[in-house]
């Protein structure tokens, strides 16, 4: 699942579809390169080898570490991971209580390859650090081990779900078994002071609280 908002806030500052199109060529320009083994795919799939991580890295990928995608078991579980964000970015900022409507999109697509079950033995014995809520130094050190034993993907449990689903970090694009993603699907989500509330075609369908 990821946001798409890229569309909407270019066509806030043109006037036309062709200035809008111009301005989306130019801001493609400087952009960091696609990595190679990438080009044939998709931009929701090859997105996240494209960039730095974010400051301080993410579960599995360190600061200087390669790209990792993310992905989840269901919706409900990626809704979940991105509404603990949101409200965490909403904690941080001072004199707001409520975000404004976010629109994603949520997708699906096929992955095979070498992975490691973070919930099954020998594994699961660790499930303190793989599962610690922020401290991330223990399952970063463990992608790199997995990278240099050329796995594809990590499986592990979700944090931020309640209910016991799964997510996997997939660490090579040669996981992909489709260039596209499949089954896509609109979703809006609006995040208040104590709960992200997520919609599709204008019917409350999910929630989740911190």
């Amino acid at each position: 699942m990821v946001e798409n908002q890229h569309v909407a806030a270019t066509m806030k500052i043109v006037d036309t579809l062709f200035e809008q199109e111009l301005l989306e060529t130019i801001i493609e320009e400087q952009k960091p390169a696609i990595p190679t083994e990438a080009v044939t795919l998709d931009y929701l799939l090859f997105t996240p080898f494209r960039y730095l991580p974010p400051t301080g890295g993410s579960r599995f990928r360190g600061t200087d570490d390669p790209g990792v995608f993310y992905g989840a078991e269901r919706i409900h579980t990626a809704a979940a991971e991105i509404s603990y964000r949101r409200w965490q970015f909403l904690q941080d900022t001072t004199g707001l209580n409520r975000l404004p409507p976010t629109q994603y999109t949520a997708f699906s697509i096929p992955v095979a390859g070498l992975m490691v079950d973070l919930r099954c033995h020998p594994f699961d014995k660790d499930a303190g650090y793989w599962l610690h809520p922020h401290d991330y130094q223990a399952t970063q050190q463990f992608g790199r081990t997995a990278r240099e034993a050329s796995i594809d993907a990590i499986i592990y449990q979700s944090v931020r779900d309640p209910e016991p689903h799964f997510c996997m970090a997939l660490l090579t694009t040669t996981a992909f078994q489709a260039d596209k993603p499949r089954n896509l699907q609109n979703w809006t989500m609006t995040m208040l002071e104590k709960e992200a509330v997520w919609q599709t075609w204008g019917e409350t369908t999910l929630s989740w609280k911190p």
